[in-house]
């Protein structure tokens, strides 16, 4: 089990900071919520900010790669 001796390998966790879209609005929204105490209602314009957000990250206008190592396992397999 595990990973082969002499595999190429890229920790997916040091390259998980690159990009984080929606994360400054995430923040001020779940701010407001501890602020008012949990009371949406007081929240509506930062919600309306991380919907927006959120809706223009649609996942179909991204190609899905799939696992950087799994292309990596995939194009070391062509070398052998």
């Amino acid at each position: 089990m595990g990973r082969k001796a002499n595999a190429l390998y890229i920790n997916p966790k040091k390259f998980g900071s690159l990009t984080k879209p929606c994360m400054k609005e995430m923040v001020s929204f779940l701010n407001c919520l501890a602020l008012s105490k949990v009371n949406e209602e007081k929240c509506v314009r930062q919600k309306d900010l991380l919907n927006a957000c959120m809706d223009a990250q649609s996942t179909m206008n991204r190609k899905p790669w799939g696992s950087i190592n799994y292309h990596l396992q995939r194009l070391n397999r062509g070398r052998k």
